[in-house]
């Protein structure tokens, strides 16, 4: 009998333990000892930040404060960096955000105090009143009416437990207790970045001086001080699970740089940019960081007048007057101080006038280029030197083959010779007839000439063309 009581007894005790309330801690921005942050193209973040936090024996709800708005909870991941592991139970995100609004939506149901100032004592008179609705406007329930609008002031005993002042992760755990650092990682959206250059032609435009700049840019709803930042250039397949944390843990390696610019390293098949200083990226800010520069690029300029595939469909009259070549510049990635893979980004290039002012001469997006690969920009097109073309004879030997030629007319205004390369796309299967001068096979498809035009005066192409398609 005795035995019986014991047992019963423990089972009561046991029982009042286990529902034992967990105690409720918070954690904000202050307890932060290290954040780094990874950003990809495609508005994508990845941060780590590691806390300092006191943390009870037991149950325990710690609230992680000031974590991005735009995080994806799926993707959360908190541990213990010293002291004992930590015991996960439950996770929730709270991004249901304080707001006038918001509050008297949650008090929907509950009483509020309606606070009145008389229009002439300034005298406060307080009622008490049960919201009815808050949605398309207000509704409240007096002790002897029914009154919409709101009549004075509100105010409330409290705020509801599941409304935030700003975006918390609240996780359920154990812990053995004590002072201890955690590590808290997660993806965001609302961090992007873009690569962006400046290119600076010398004076005889033969070379160049380029800088590369990374514009960085926070609506993430989180800012982050100090932060180690990274930029993973390449295009990261996204799929949209929650195993998207495995796919991004691999972006956590430590930078190592040399100087204020930043290095890179090869991630898989991605590369990884670093930066040595440790930077403050606030929420809703653009700023730029310091990516390459690289001078004396050796540069060439090419003029291009490209054709059309249905010039040699059918019989044609004049086809263009003071046609406009476009201008290309061209530089290889690689030697001196290139030679590193290029992010995606825009590059705009300057030339100096005759005072040495630097004037903007056209800009041009480039792709992600790997180190030793060429760079071609267009600029625009060329001012001083024009073109005319005229088919000069046309003859339909079948309905699918066709003989035609044309003559192209170069005029140049400038002081100085160009070389301008004429480029025609043909259709179906081709065969030059005649030509004066010779044609270059870039592909199947394309027929070229480097045609030189002298300084202030002209150059004439002519070729004849069997078409068959």
């Amino acid at each position: 009998m005795r035995r019986g009581l014991l047992s019963v007894g423990f089972f009561v005790a046991a029982t009042v333990q286990a529902a034992e309330p967990a105690r409720d801690l918070a954690s904000g921005a202050a307890d932060r000892e290290a954040v780094a942050v990874t950003v990809y193209n495609d508005d994508l973040a990845l941060v780590k930040e590691r806390r300092r936090v006191d943390l009870p024996a037991g149950l325990a709800r710690l609230s992680l404060r000031e974590v991005a708005a735009q995080m994806r909870p799926e993707t959360a991941l908190l541990r213990a960096v010293s002291g004992q592991p930590l015991s996960l139970v439950e996770q929730n995100f709270d991004f249901d955000l304080l707001t006038p609004q918001k509050l008297l939506e949650k008090y929907v149901g509950r009483e509020v105090t309606v606070i009145r100032s008389h229009p002439t004592t300034g005298e406060e008179r307080r009622e008490k009143a049960t919201v009815l609705a808050a949605g398309q406007g207000t509704v409240l329930r007096f002790a002897d009416r029914i009154e919409t609008g709101v009549p004075g002031r509100l105010a409330f005993d409290s705020v509801p437990p599941n409304l935030r002042d700003r975006p918390t992760l609240s996780v359920l755990l154990e812990a053995a207790g004590g002072r201890q650092a955690v590590e808290l990682s997660y993806l965001t959206g609302g961090l992007s970045w873009k690569a962006d250059y400046v290119a600076n032609l010398s004076t005889d435009g033969k070379s160049l001086d380029l800088n590369g700049w990374v514009t960085l840019t926070n609506r993430s709803g989180a800012g982050f001080d100090n932060a180690t930042l990274q930029l993973v250039a390449g295009t990261v397949n996204r799929v949209r699970q929650p195993e998207l944390q495995k796919v991004y843990a691999m972006a956590a390696a430590a930078p190592r740089a040399k100087a204020q610019e930043a290095t890179q390293e090869a991630l898989m098949d991605y590369h990884l940019y670093s930066f040595e200083r440790p930077t403050g990226i606030a929420d809703n800010q653009t700023k730029q960081l310091a990516l390459l520069s690289a001078s004396a690029v050796p540069v060439r300029r090419e003029y291009l007048l490209a054709g059309n595939d249905w010039y040699y469909r059918d019989r044609y009259a004049q086809i263009g007057q003071k046609m406009k070549p476009a201008v290309f510049l061209e530089f290889e990635n690689k030697g001196g101080q290139l030679g590193k893979p290029l992010p995606a980004g825009i590059v705009r290039v300057y030339a100096r006038d005759s005072k040495g002012a630097a004037q903007f001469v056209g800009e041009d997006r480039i792709a992600h280029t790997a180190k030793n690969e060429k760079l071609k920009l267009r600029l625009g097109e060329a001012f001083d030197i024009t073109a005319e073309r005229k088919q000069t004879s046309y003859r339909k030997i079948t309905d699918n083959v066709v003989e035609t030629a044309y003559r192209i007319d170069l005029r140049n205004a400038k002081d100085e010779a160009v070389t301008v390369r004429v480029q025609e796309p043909l259709p179906g299967d081709w065969e030059m007839l005649q030509e004066s001068q010779k044609h270059t096979k870039e592909s199947s498809r394309v027929a070229s000439w480097n045609v030189a035009v002298p300084a202030g005066g002209a150059a004439v192409l002519e070729y004849g063309i069997r078409v068959r398609w």
